[in-house]
């Protein structure tokens, strides 16, 4: 039988010890364990630490960098999706303002006004679809065109889904959309 060696060097106290003690935890599996988790280590902060720390995730947000954006907004395709959806004048992004145009002619009690504001509403929400699958076609031809292995980061790129992506973006006013537009209306991509 052979004698067991040592390791080559005494065991250290525990004040001298480095490094982490223990297992590693796990990632969270819901939604309620990473808001109680995020809440124990946001004890250490003051309030304004963790207001600051907030707001600058919010401007990194807005500038739509990769690692603080959403996740249906992460990656080169879905910033190129964004940069030509803001460069042209889409008829979607008059929805909304017809939308509450047309609640408001609601209220009139006049029976005219009141069957036109419908109208233009459905009016305005059929222009809207077909300029979207239009713009939607000509979106794919470009993602192909310009990502022709597919998404880098390996998301999908399926062109339903990023048509409807355009299509919601679209929808917004352009001072609400999330991230910011980086280009202008009219700017080519």
């Amino acid at each position: 039988m052979t004698p067991t060696v040592g390791k080559g060097r005494p065991t250290p106290k525990r004040n001298q010890a480095t490094g982490r003690r223990g297992p590693i935890a796990p990632p969270p599996k819901t939604q309620r364990e990473a808001i109680k988790r995020s809440k124990e280590v946001g004890k250490t902060l003051t309030k304004e630490e963790r207001r600051e720390q907030s707001t600058l995730r919010r401007e990194r947000m807005m500038r739509g960098e990769d690692a603080y954006v959403l996740p249906r907004d992460k990656g080169p395709v879905r910033a190129f999706v964004r940069d030509v959806t803001d460069s042209r004048r889409n008829v979607a992004g008059i929805l909304l303002p017809v939308a509450v145009l047309s609640f408001i002619v609601l209220l009139i009690n006049d029976p005219t006004v009141q069957v036109i504001g419908p109208f233009i509403l459905l009016v305005a929400i059929l222009a809207a679809v077909v300029d979207s699958i239009i713009f939607g076609r000509q979106l794919a031809r470009r993602v192909a065109v310009k990502f022709p292995n597919g998404d880098p980061s390996g998301l999908s790129i399926r062109p339903r889904s990023l048509s409807f992506y355009a299509f919601n973006r679209a929808c917004l006013i352009r001072k609400w959309r999330v991230p910011r537009p980086r280009v202008g209306r009219g700017d080519a991509v």
